[in-house]
């Protein structure tokens, strides 16, 4: 029997979304995008979970794109990046309300599915960021939404100048909510938060949230599907290619 790369697990208000590729730190590949799409569809229509906590299975929150599914692979990478756009798009539009649990890194399209959620929960020797423009990639899927998380000016900061920072710095930052000191009191620290955010009035949240997204533009979603367009076209230039090809080997 296979072992599905998303999980979910709902334990009375609150589920837990969990990206389930351990042994290749959680990359983004086709596979995991799309069982990631089929739970977030799921929890859309469940009126009974009020928080969602996604998370990595393992060490890794998400270490990015599965750099070998878009190695000399434009269809493929434009696929991707395209369904990975998709389905920031469906997190930040559940009525719920979102929390990222980041465990361990989160890199690329990981700490862009963490900026998606509503919250960002780490510990401070996490590492995250967006190197994109160290292997020669655009990062336009991600920019939306760290843009609205940080405003633009830190975004255009951190994006252009990649690389990676610890909790601690992303919390400097305002990538991330919420830092604790380690990661053995990370889940206590999550535990307690989502089960805070569970007392809340449910039609508040959905409304107060439904209202947020409206006023941050959230809503806009040609501007991310345009992105995974950009970001594919950059990827399948030689620069690119030879620099995820230096980066695997």
């Amino acid at each position: 029997m296979s072992i599905s790369p998303a999980t979910l697990d709902i334990n009375g208000p609150i589920a837990t979304l969990s990206l389930n590729r351990p042994d290749a730190r959680n990359a983004l590949s086709i596979s995991l995008l799309t069982e990631l799409r089929a739970r977030v569809d799921e929890l859309a229509g469940r009126s009974d979970v009020t928080v969602v906590v996604l998370t990595g299975v393992g060490k890794a929150f998400c270490a990015g794109m599965d750099l070998r599914a878009v190695l000399d692979n434009h269809e493929q990478a434009l696929q991707l990046l395209t369904t990975l756009a998709d389905i920031t798009i469906a997190i930040r539009s559940l009525p719920q309300v979102t929390v990222a649990k980041v465990n361990g890194a989160a890199i690329g399209g990981g700490c862009g599915l963490a900026s998606v959620t509503d919250l960002c929960v780490t510990h401070a020797d996490s590492r995250m960021g967006f190197p994109e423009v160290d292997l020669g990639v655009c990062p336009a899927v991600v920019a939306p939404w760290l843009v609205r998380k940080i405003g633009a000016g830190r975004a255009r900061a951190v994006l252009l100048k990649g690389g990676l920072m610890s909790g601690s710095e992303a919390h400097d930052d305002g990538i991330v909510d919420h830092v604790v000191p380690t990661l053995a009191e990370l889940d206590a620290f999550t535990g307690s938060l989502a089960q805070r955010l569970s007392a809340g009035g449910v039609r508040a949240l959905r409304a107060t949230k439904d209202l947020l997204n409206t006023i941050d533009g959230s809503m806009d979603r040609e501007i991310v599907r345009r992105g995974a367009q950009l970001s594919a076209s950059v990827l399948s230039t030689h620069d690119a290619q030879e620099r995820l090809r230096a980066k695997m080997n």
